[in-house]
């Protein structure tokens, strides 16, 4: 009978498979077959972790699988012990390793070591190989800037590139300044939930298009999500963002960056902020069309839409990487 971590890792393998990762055994190694390889069991000089992935045949990060159940909060001490123990003619892509995750299966935690103050976090599933290449060979050190095209054009992953931020000159009234300094101060330091709350007709949209630009254009963010609960929403989401005008450069909103409202299940890959409702999202996930009808339908939850709401699974074309920050107007409708 399988003890509690073999059955965890029957359930991480086929979520690694999905994330674009190759199993492998460490008697039969063959880095080469494919851009992400998961060795079990490789020694290290300090233990074995569970798992040790490899990009372009190189190490990047460690897996350390543990029990359903078991908490993870404190196991990140045995990944960093880990990370700083790789064996002697390894090739890696950094010393320590830069990524490490603890999972139960169920469960995913993840730190990397390229942020300011690394900090593990939760995760619905893993990386995918190309993505966590494209961090470490974007990481760079602090570089001074000056002028706005530095802090546009910085190398460098969200959490670096944020500690230092233009500063802001949109001629907006208050209190949204004050918002958008807080807001920008909470993902600073490394919060990754945030509550505004603003009365109606007071200008959130607004805020919010602010920030999206802000964060695209100074802080590195690849793709933003803006939730709405129905449709004519996003419509007029998709419109205030159009008829944004940067104060940087006097360019509208979307001849600077792609703007995507959401009316079907296909996500352009091209665009910089993606307007949709969350049902239409829901549906994504679970790999079902949706009717366009459904996005004009205000929802409570998604109960409307299915007679019963199915636990979301890991969708390979939607990974977890696609969304760096995701916005959810009046979020108090959903229980999503």
């Amino acid at each position: 009978m399988p003890d509690p971590e073999q059955l965890a890792r029957q359930e991480i393998d086929p979520l690694l498979e999905k994330c674009g990762w190759q199993l492998q055994d460490k008697s039969s190694v063959n880095l080469n077959s494919q851009r992400g390889v998961a060795v079990r069991e490789l020694s290290f000089r300090t233990g074995e972790p569970d798992y040790t992935l490899f990009v372009d045949a190189k190490a990047i990060g460690t897996i350390e699988a543990k029990p359903a159940g078991h908490s993870l909060t404190g196991v990140e001490e045995q990944s960093e012990k880990y990370v700083k123990g790789v064996p002697f003619g390894i090739p890696a892509w950094r010393s320590p390793l830069p990524f490490s995750y603890e999972s139960t299966g169920s469960e995913n935690r993840f730190t990397s070591r390229l942020d300011p103050v690394p900090r593990s976090r939760n995760l619905f599933a893993f990386h995918r190989p190309e993505t966590l290449l494209a961090w470490v060979e974007n990481h760079a050190p602090p570089q001074a800037v000056g002028t706005i095209a530095d802090f546009a054009t910085r190398n460098g992953n969200f959490l670096s590139r944020i500690q230092h931020m233009p500063p802001l000159i949109d001629d907006i009234w208050p209190p949204k300044p004050q918002a958008i300094m807080n807001l920008e101060q909470s993902l600073r330091d490394n919060r990754p939930r945030s509550l505004v709350q603003m009365a109606t007709g007071s200008g959130k949209t607004l805020l919010a298009i602010v920030t999206s630009y802000r964060l695209i254009k100074f802080a590195g963010a690849k793709r933003i999500l803006f939730l709405v609960d129905r449709g004519n929403l996003g419509k007029q989401t998709l419109k205030e963002f159009q008829q944004y005008v940067s104060p940087y450069n006097n360019y509208k909103f979307h001849e600077e960056y792609v703007l995507q409202r959401l009316t079907s299940n296909t996500l352009d890959t091209t665009a910089r902020v993606c307007i949709g409702t969350i049902q239409r999202l829901y549906s994504m996930l679970k790999g079902q069309e949706l009717d366009e009808e459904a996005d004009e339908r205000s929802v409570q939850g998604l109960e409307s839409l299915f007679k019963e709401a199915p636990p979301i699974e890991y969708n390979p074309a939607i990974p977890i990487e696609t969304f760096d920050i995701i916005i959810t107007d009046e979020c108090h409708r959903s229980i999503y």
